[in-house]
């Protein structure tokens, strides 16, 4: 029988305390990718001190409840944006 509890992204952001809705998931990974492949998650510099708490008790369980939420964040954080996204960044800022 499986036990384990089955969180999504939107979970995982508000059990951060981040702003949860998909807008607002979108836009903090834009802002905080490409992490470096050479930083832990849990060492970028965009988390407060109960967060990295957080990311480092569950990410060391192997069966923790939310492994799957942070390993999908840790790979979401670490691709590169599409050259798309950066015209419209581009874009953006331009006209703001």
């Amino acid at each position: 029988m499986d036990t384990t509890t089955h969180h999504d992204l939107p979970a995982l952001f508000c059990q951060l305390g981040l702003p949860d809705s998909p807008a607002e998931i979108k836009q903090f990974i834009r802002l905080h990718r490409p992490l470096p492949q050479t930083l832990n998650l849990s060492e970028a510099p965009f988390w407060n001190a109960s967060q990295v708490a957080f990311i480092r008790e569950q990410w060391h369980q192997d069966d923790g409840d939310w492994c799957g939420q942070i390993d999908q964040l840790n790979a979401l954080l670490r691709e590169h944006p599409d050259p798309a996204e950066l015209a419209q960044a581009a874009n953006d800022s331009a006209g703001g």
